[in-house]
């Protein structure tokens, strides 16, 4: 409570009275993209992920489905929902959730499919994996014991397991649908601080709030409606590799089931993702209007469908959308430049994908994963059609060699995903030396069906080549206000290549 009222109240105060100037990201490389690190590693997009590589996720053993009786040896801490600590009949340690009493399928079903996509954009997550068991499948260790928060316990017993089964869903055929993410290799250290940097980790060296990897990942929360952030939903593992002399703080993000409009369902108020929970802006448009203003949640709707949330494209607003609170700051420093990146990445998914990926959260009624499908490919084209609007989407610079000369090549994502039609787009390239002088002539250029080339580029004096294109593109309703390209020729093979971007 004491994190979400500093979050929703006084960090708002403080932070405004800093006065702080907006920072563009840090953690980038010379090209405008985020390197491989212990916080991100880039999948999709950078290599083709298969079918079966995204039903498998960050899975590194069988599902534990697969390997029972299972062993119960705690309660789980943390969080409102009933869970325990269990150990698979290989050793293997996981912790068992549930879904809550009434909303069969829901949470279980948003973990598993929100923790597949994050990983395949690039996120370190748990090993989740939907099962199904019966309650006499469940063993008890016998030093198990009840924990809570504070760190006191007592012994376990089976009819207090129990009666804590009885408070989840059980289907006709008298098995319980759970979802198990195996124990995170390492020791864990918590949440890293939504600002600054871990004072006990010297490789922590981007302050928070300006990694684009954080910022970044708005778009992607905003479309897979992953609302449950906060400090507590990310852990920090210390990592150890022996065989190396290797150690190493990993970051991972946990805990999914309230994603996928399950936030909102659970809580049965339609105002999650369109405000935070204590709201003030909106409390004061309220109070001005004498609340006749309609907002946008009064319209929302929860499909009846089996496992599904409150999930849905008709009110969804990619550039408003929030979490339960204001507390993890990245999201609040994320520009546009950061919500592009997250977008490009989030575009790279195809429909099969996306369905192989529903698939593994085993939603008993076909509706419910065609609902699905469907609402996560029509946001994420939202999403997408948002931020590409706001920056130049201009991407995937080449140098073509034709003849003796050379020409730029670029892909224009807006037309790729068709989201903007060739008819209505314009580009402009002007060319300069490494003093910021023109070199040769402004030439227009009209766009192809996605990609497009410059005409043979004037290279600046010198014996790298080094130039400077400037790619302007006009297009209705387009913010972006043009891309800069630096080239010059590798010094041992003398080819020419694109060393820099920068979107200004």
């Amino acid at each position: 409570m004491l994190y979400h009222f500093d979050g929703s109240f006084l960090r708002l105060i403080t932070r405004a009275l800093e006065l702080s100037r907006p920072r563009r990201a840090l953690g980038i490389n010379a090209i405008d993209e985020v390197p491989d690190s212990t916080w991100f590693t880039n999948r999709i997009g950078v290599r083709d992920l298969t079918l079966d590589e995204l039903r498998r996720g960050p899975a590194t053993v069988e599902s534990p489905e697969l390997h029972k009786p299972w062993t119960i040896k705690s309660t789980k801490v943390g969080g409102a929902s009933i869970g325990f600590l269990i150990v698979d009949a290989r050793g293997e340690k996981h912790l068992l959730k549930f879904d809550p009493l009434g909303l069969p399928e829901g949470e279980t079903a948003a973990d598993a499919i929100t923790s597949r996509l994050l990983w395949a954009c690039g996120f370190n997550v748990p090993e989740d994996h939907v099962v199904y068991f019966r309650p006499d499948e469940l063993e008890l260790a016998r030093d198990a014991v009840v924990k809570d928060t504070f760190g006191n316990k007592h012994p376990l017993v089976r009819a207090e397991v129990d009666r804590m089964l009885a408070q989840v869903e059980i289907d006709a055929d008298g098995r319980i649908r759970a979802l198990t993410s195996r124990i995170l290799d390492g020791e864990w250290l918590g949440g890293h601080p939504s600002e600054g940097v871990r004072d006990d980790d010297p490789n922590d060296r981007i302050p928070h709030e300006l990694r684009r990897d954080l910022r970044g990942a708005y778009a992607m929360f905003a479309w897979l409606d992953h609302m449950d952030v906060k400090e507590s939903n990310f852990l920090d593992m210390w990592i150890a590799e022996p065989e190396h002399e290797l150690h190493y703080v990993k970051h991972y993000l946990i805990d999914f089931g309230k994603s996928l409009g399950f936030m909102a369902r659970f809580h049965h108020d339609p105002r999650d993702s369109h405000v935070y929970s204590v709201d003030f802006p909106d409390m004061l448009a309220a109070l001005v209007t004498g609340g006749l203003r309609e907002r946008a949640w009064e319209r929302r709707t929860a499909p009846q469908l089996r496992g599904i949330g409150l999930y849905e494209v008709g009110t969804y607003d990619p550039g408003s959308w929030k979490p339960y609170t204001p507390a993890y700051v990245p999201l609040l420093t994320a520009d546009p430049y950061d919500n592009f990146w997250g977008a490009k990445i989030l575009m790279r998914f195809t429909r099969a994908q996306l369905r192989a990926v529903v698939e593994t959260a085993r939603l008993t009624d076909p509706r419910s994963v065609d609902y699905l499908v469907d609402t996560l490919v029509a946001r994420q084209r939202a999403t997408a059609h948002y931020w590409f609007q706001r920056v130049d989407p201009l991407d995937r610079f080449r140098i073509v060699p034709e003849g003796t000369k050379h020409v730029l090549c670029f892909d224009d994502l807006a037309l790729s995903y068709g989201l903007a039609t060739p008819v209505a787009t314009r580009y402009a390239a002007t060319m300069y030396d490494r003093a910021g002088r023109v070199i040769g002539d402004r030439v227009e250029l009209r766009p192809g069906a996605a990609r497009t080339c410059t005409a043979p580029l004037v290279l600046g004096a010198g014996d790298d080549g080094y130039t400077i294109v400037r790619i302007d593109t006009t297009r209705p309703g387009l913010a972006g206000t043009g891309t800069v390209i630096h080239l010059a020729r590798d010094p041992i093979s003398r080819v020419l290549r694109v060393i820099g971007l920068w979107r200004p």
